[in-house]
């Protein structure tokens, strides 16, 4: 626990009179010294980043800018940012289309086949 100020006390005294009585029941539970109603929030989740510390709208931006915009539509987008989003989060669903899609590549390769574009 930090240490407040005399300020800082008198709001967090404040704050708790103020509060419904059931609210100031669960505080008390908890314990009134351990509660900081003055806590900064975490960061959303949606500033996760991936291993190149990059966020998912950084890699779709990013991805996307090397495509041809005449060659894809909202749905090719959407499903690189599905994709893209699944494999920041670690999924293992999206992690068997990433394995299978390179797998894939490598096989039409082999057979002399073009690759998928």
């Amino acid at each position: 626990m930090r240490q407040m100020t005399d300020a800082e006390k008198e709001r967090k005294q404040f704050i708790f009179d103020s509060m419904a009585p059931r609210r100031q029941k669960h505080i008390l539970k908890k314990g009134y010294n351990e509660w900081d109603p003055f806590i900064e929030p975490q960061d959303p989740i949606d500033i996760r980043k991936d291993k190149t510390r990059r966020t998912s709208q950084g890699l779709i931006r990013e991805f996307l800018s090397g495509c041809d915009p005449q060659k894809y539509n909202n749905s090719y987008g959407q499903g690189a940012f599905d994709l893209c989003l699944g494999l920041i989060n670690d999924d293992e669903r999206y992690k068997g289309m990433y394995d299978f899609s390179c797998w894939y590549q490598e096989l039409l390769r082999k057979e002399g086949h073009t690759p998928v574009k």
